[in-house]
């Protein structure tokens, strides 16, 4: 098996991603030709930083808001530049997660893909991470794509300020919503989230006329469960949303708590089965629901 290791950057202590001006942003990952998260082919920018602590996270490296480097121990020479400096190594064994970018030059990365979107019906989707914890830039990124004429979309788990996630929201045409835990107490215990007010905000973009698709992620022992769909079904019902999305539970970020030198909670969970997925499925479509599998 590789092995890995992880290093902080030395050269400077890391700055958080709130301590960046309002013209910056903190990402870790440009994802093009996406055909989820959205309509249309999608160019998905992957923000850094989450204040929540989902065991099953498939995107570690997105939970700190700081940059850090990485070292693939197999491919290290253990030379001294190596170590001091990732852009030095010459074995490309270091990796940097995480990067800084001005609104401008980020821009100019998505456009890159403007054909696709203009073709497809697609567009540009903020994800993260939580895209609202860095909420100032988002806002001004998604209203230059809105001037450009670009779909817009973000994906949130809505535990934030409501005023400024309404002002982020109005600048989209869809707000992927992640509904998960819906205990107030075993959401705070297990994902450092305040429940009610991911509810009332949910709520509070519906009512502005906000378009929002709620997804849900399919976890055994905490969102698979059918009290907890079903609560999660009771909230919605007077909504009457026409979409749900069931994202099932998958090992693919593992690899990524190796390279992170941290602990995977979920390592011996075995991923949902078919007949899991399909009462689900099926709970949602009793209800009314058309609804897509996978995101």
């Amino acid at each position: 098996m590789t092995s890995f290791a992880v290093r902080h950057i030395s050269s400077s202590k890391p700055i958080s991603a709130g301590r960046l001006s309002d013209n910056t942003a903190r990402i870790f990952n440009i994802q093009r030709y996406s055909l989820n998260d959205g309509g249309g082919i999608r160019t998905v920018v992957f923000f850094k930083g989450c204040p929540h602590t989902c065991p099953w996270c498939a995107n570690p490296e997105s939970m700190s808001s700081r940059i850090h480097t990485v070292r693939r121990e197999a491919k290290c020479l253990h030379c001294q530049p190596c170590l001091n400096n990732a852009d030095e190594c010459p074995a490309t064994a270091m990796e940097r997660i995480g990067r800084d970018i001005s609104l401008e030059n980020l821009l100019k990365e998505v456009l890159k893909d403007d054909v696709f979107f203009r073709t497809s019906g697609g567009g540009v989707t903020l994800s993260g991470g939580e895209v609202l914890m860095q909420a100032p830039f988002a806002l001004q990124f998604l209203t230059r794509l809105k001037e450009l004429g670009i779909n817009t979309a973000i994906e949130t788990a809505g535990d934030a300020n409501e005023e400024m996630l309404l002002k982020v929201a109005q600048r989209c045409d869809l707000v992927l919503f992640d509904l998960k835990i819906m205990d107030t107490e075993q959401a705070k215990n297990v994902l450092n989230m305040h429940q009610p007010r991911v509810l009332k905000n949910f709520a509070r973009l519906i009512a502005a006329g906000i378009p929002v698709i709620p997804r849900v992620p399919l976890i055994p022992g905490y969102t698979l469960e059918h009290n907890n769909f079903h609560a999660i079904l009771d909230f919605l019902a007077p909504f009457n949303l026409p979409e749900i999305h069931l994202l099932p539970f998958h090992q693919f970020g593992e690899s990524k708590y190796q390279l992170l030198n941290r602990p995977y909670a979920m390592k011996n969970v075995a991923t949902p089965s078919e007949r899991d997925v399909e009462l689900i499925r099926q709970l949602a479509i009793n209800a009314g629901y058309h609804v897509i599998t996978g995101g």
